[in-house]
C-alpha cells in the first residue's frame, strides 16, 4: 500500500548522451542462442534480455501491426516472459496454466492447467500470478503456485512427473520461472509475508528428485543446521529471534547463470517481520536475507554473497533481475554482476568474487546516504528506523525496482530499467502477534490508522501521484543517460534489440517502442487493457514478431492504477505490416450500491477498520477502494450482502479465489468486517478542495521530507 511518492528527477529525453563509441561497447560475457529464437527466460543465461535480430528498427518500426491476438481467459495479474523453442510459443496465465501457442499465428497447440487449489490464492501475498517456463530437452517446466514442480511433455503438454518442493502445511506459494541448469530444473517459492522460511531448490530434469536445497536463513540460532553456511549465517541472528515465523528469505524470483564461471545466482527476498528489533531483538544483518548468492549448480554450495541490504527492515529484496555483463571498468574489463534491487541503489558486482565495484541510486533513497565502497554496506539515516514510531521512507515497499524485468543492451551499454518513484509510511504495531497465514509485516500495512486517514477520497486515483519511469542507466559511469517519465501507476518489463530499440508496455494499456540511444518514442499502441510483463522478439519464416502478455494484478498491479476496461489476459503479437484487428476494450461496468443501510456503532466500525486492515486490504483495497482488478466489496451485489458470512466464514466462492478465513475470523468479526465495508459504501466523498489539500499533504512528499 504506497500511501506516498517523490516527484520526478534527474536527467530527460533532451539530455540524452550521444551514441556510444565503438571502444565503449560491451561485448556478451556467454555464448548466445540462434538469433531467431527466445528459449531462456532472459534469451540467454545471461538475462540480457537482448535480442540481435533487427528488421523492426528505428526506421521500420512505425509499419508495425497486430499479426495476432490469443485471449487467455484470465481476468487477474499477468505477468509471463514468453519462451519461444521451435516455432512453439510458450506462455503461463493466472492458476498457473500453460499454452502452447503455433508462434507463427497463435492457434492453440495444447493447454496445461495443474488445477490448483483456489483456496490457495489466499497465499499468494501478490496475486496468482506466474512469470513463465522453463524449456528444455523437449520438456516444459512449470512452477505451479500451490508448490509443485511440473514437466510437461512439450509436444502433448502431458505431464510427465511432477514434485512437491514445499510444505504443504504453510503458505508457501511459487510465482517465478524455474531454471534448467546442467540438467537440474531450479526454483524458489514464495510465502516470507506469511511466515514460511526460504530456500532454493533443484531437481534432476528427468526423474524430478531432488538433489541439492541451499536454505537462505538458519532455522535456529544453535542448529543443527543443514549446512555449513547456516552456521555462519546464524551468528547474524538474535538468539531471541522470532524463529516461529520461519524468518522468510523466500527466493521468489531472479537467477542468472555463469558457463565459464560455473555460478548460479540467485536473489533473496525480505524477512519474514518487517521490523528488526522484533525481528531479532539486539540487531545483525540477518544473513542470507536480501542477498544475491552464488552457488555451484551441481551441489548447492555457496561460492560467495552479496548483502544489498543488511538486517533490511523496509521489505527491500534482492530478488530483482540480474544481468551478466562485461564492463570496461578501471582500465580492464570485469566479469559483473547487474542488479537494480528494492532499495534504490543500481550495484555493479564483479561476479567472479562478490566484490562490490560500484552502487548509486537510481531513484531518490532516503533510508541510507550512500553505500560504502570500502566495506560493501550502506550508510542508513537515523530517520528511516522505525521501531520507535512513523517514518516515511523512500523507497516504498514496491521497491525503485521490482520484478519488472530490465534489458540490456551490449551496443549502447545501457540498461532500460523500469522505475518507480515511491515513498511509504512505516509504523510500528505495539499490538503485534505473529500468526501463520495472516500476515507478518508488523507495520502500517496492518494499522487501520492510515486506512483511515485516506477514507473519504473516492474520487481521487493514487496512481497520478505514483510517476513510473523508463531510465536508461548507464552501468560505467553509474548515472542515467535519459529518462522517461510515466503517469501510469504500473511499469512494464523492458526489451532491447539490435534494431536500436527498446519495447515496453505500462499499466494505463499502451505499448511503445523508443529509441535505445535517444530515449525517442518511436512507436505506440492502445491496447486497451495494462501491460506489466516484459516483451520478447523472435523470428520464423523470414519475418520478425514481438510478443508480449496483457492483465494487470500482482503486487503492483492491484491498486497502483485504475483499471479503464475489463482486465482480459491476452498475448499480443505485433509484426511490420501486421493486419490483425486491434482487440475491442470491453469497458467495466457501471458501478451500483446495494449495500444495507446499517447503524453502526464508533466501536464496531473501529473494529471492523481493523479486521479488515488485517485481512481484507491487500485484495480488497484501502477503504474498501479497489480499482477494478479484484472486486470492489463496496459495489457487491445485493446476493454478496445476503451470503456474507457463508463467503467469507464457509469459502463459498473459493472457486474464484475469495477463501475461507474461518481459521482467522468468528462470526462476530465477519460482522464487524460487513458493517465497515457497509459503511464505506455509503460514505458521502469529501469535497474536492478537501482531497486537494490531502493529497498535497499526504500524497506527493516533497524533497524536503527526505534529504538530511
Amino acid at each position: 500500500m504506497a500511501l506516498a511518492a517523490i516527484g520526478l528527477w534527474g536527467a530527460s529525453v533532451a539530455d540524452a548522451e550521444s551514441p556510444l563509441a565503438e571502444s565503449d561497447r560491451i561485448p556478451a560475457p556467454t555464448a548466445r542462442p540462434a538469433a531467431h529464437d527466445w528459449p531462456l527466460h532472459g534469451r540467454d543465461a545471461s538475462e540480457q534480455r537482448f535480442s540481435p535480430l533487427d528488421a523492426i528498427n528505428r526506421e521500420t518500426v512505425e509499419r508495425l501491426g497486430l499479426a495476432w491476438t490469443f485471449e487467455l481467459g484470465s481476468k487477474r495479474g499477468i505477468e509471463a516472459t514468453p519462451i519461444m523453442v521451435d516455432g512453439v510459443l510458450y506462455v503461463t496465465s493466472t492458476w498457473s496454466v500453460v499454452f502452447a501457442l503455433d508462434a507463427r499465428d497463435g492457434s492453440l497447440l495444447w493447454r496445461f492447467d495443474p488445477a490448483v487449489d483456489r483456496a490457495k490464492g489466499r497465499d499468494a501475498c501478490c496475486d496468482v500470478v506466474n512469470r513463465g517456463v522453463a524449456v528444455s530437452q523437449g520438456r516444459v517446466f512449470v512452477g505451479a503456485l500451490d508448490g509443485r514442480l511440473i514437466a510437461l511433455d512439450a509436444k502433448s503438454g502431458e505431464k510427465v512427473w511432477e514434485t512437491w518442493t514445499v510444505d504443504r502445511t504453510l503458505p508457501y506459494t511459487i510465482t517465478g520461472a524455474p531454471r534448467v541448469v546442467k540438467g537440474k530444473v531450479v526454483i524458489g517459492n514464495g510465502g516470507a509475508e506469511f511466515g514460511v522460511r526460504g530456500y532454493v531448490s533443484a531437481y534432476d530434469a528427468e526423474t524430478g528428485k531432488r538433489v541439492w536445497r541451499f536454505y537462505t536463513v538458519p532455522a535456529s540460532h544453535a542448529g543443527p543446521h543443514e549446512h555449513p553456511e547456516l552456521a555462519d549465517a546464524a551468528k547474524t541472528w538474535s538468539p531471541d529471534s522470532l524463529w516461529e515465523t520461519g524468518l522468510g528469505g523466500t527466493a521468489w524470483d531472479s537467477m542468472a547463470y555463469d558457463r565459464a564461471l560455473d555460478l548460479l545466482y540467485v536473489g533473496v527476498g525480505n524477512a519474514s517481520v518487517y521490523e528488526r528489533e522484533r525481528r531479532s531483538p539486539g540487531g545483525g544483518d540477518n544473513l542470507f536475507v536480501a542477498s544475491i548468492l552464488a552457488l555451484r549448480p551441481d551441489t548447492g554450495e555457496l561460492v560467495w554473497h552479496y548483502q544489498t541490504t543488511p538486517g533490511d527492515s523496509w521489505d527491500y529484496t534482492a530478488t530483482q533481475h540480474m544481468i551478466l555483463a562485461d564492463l570496461e571498468l578501471g582500465g580492464r574489463t570485469r566479469q559483473v554482476l547487474l542488479q537494480a534491487p528494492k532499495n534504490g541503489f543500481f550495484y555493479v558486482l564483479d561476479r567472479a568474487t562478490g566484490e562490490l565495484l560500484s552502487a548509486e541510486n537510481y531513484v531518490p533513497v532516503s533510508w541510507a546516504t550512500h553505500v560504502d565502497l570500502e566495506t560493501g554496506r550502506p550508510k542508513e539515516r537515523a530517520a528511516a528506523l522505525w521501531s520507535e514510531g512513523r517514518a516515511v521512507v523512500t523507497p516504498a515497499v514496491q521497491g525503485g525496482h521490482s520484478w519488472h524485468p530490465m534489458s540490456f543492451h551490449p551496443e549502447t551499454g545501457l540498461v532500460y530499467l523500469p522505475v518507480q518513484n515511491l515513498a511509504y509510511i512505516f509504523e510500528p504495531d505495539p499490538a503485534f502477534e505473529f500468526q501463520t497465514g495472516s500476515g507478518s509485516f508488523n507495520t502500517a500495512e496492518d494499522l487501520a490508522t492510515i486506512m483511515a486517514e485516506v477514507e473519504g477520497h473516492e474520487h481521487m486515483n493514487l496512481a497520478f501521484c505514483e510517476p513510473t519511469e523508463l531510465v536508461a542507466w548507464d552501468p560505467r559511469r553509474q548515472r542515467a543517460a535519459w529518462r522517461l517519465p510515466s503517469q501510469a501507476g504500473v511499469p512494464g518489463g523492458t526489451l532491447a534489440t539490435g534494431g536500436g530499440l527498446v519495447f515496453q508496455g505500462d499499466g494505463g494499456g499502451f505499448f511503445r517502442a523508443f529509441d535505445a540511444v535517444t530515449g525517442e518514442k518511436r512507436f505506440e499502441a492502445d491496447v486497451g487493457t495494462g501491460i506489466m510483463a516484459p516483451p520478447v522478439t523472435y523470428a520464423l519464416d523470414g519475418t520478425q514478431y514481438i510478443a508480449v502478455l496483457s492483465g494487470l494484478g500482482g503486487s503492483q498491479g492491484g491498486h497502483n492504477t485504475t483499471l479503464r476496461n475489463q482486465n482480459r489476459g491476452r498475448v499480443l503479437v505485433w509484426a511490420l505490416g501486421g493486419k490483425a484487428p486491434v482487440p475491442r476494450a470491453l469497458p467495466r461496468p457501471t458501478p451500483t450500491i446495494e449495500a444495507p443501510k446499517l447503524e453502526v456503532s464508533s466501536k464496531q466500525l473501529d473494529r471492523g477498520r481493523a479486521r479488515y486492515a488485517k485481512h481484507c486490504l491487500r485484495c480488497h483495497g484501502v477503504g474498501a477502494r479497489s480499482s477494478g482488478l479484484y472486486p470492489d466489496l463496496r459495489h457487491a451485489s445485493g446476493a454478496v450482502w445476503e451470503s456474507w458470512d457463508d463467503i467469507v466464514l464457509q469459502g463459498t466462492r473459493t472457486g474464484g479465489g475469495m477463501a475461507s478465513f474461518s481459521d482467522v475470523l468468528d462470526t462476530a468479526a465477519s460482522h464487524d468486517i460487513r458493517a465497515y465495508v457497509a459503511s464505506r459504501a455509503h460514505a458521502s466523498p469529501s469535497l474536492a478542495q478537501q482531497a486537494t489539500r490531502w493529497f498535497a499533504e499526504n500524497g506527493c512528499v516533497p524533497a524536503s521530507w527526505i534529504v538530511d
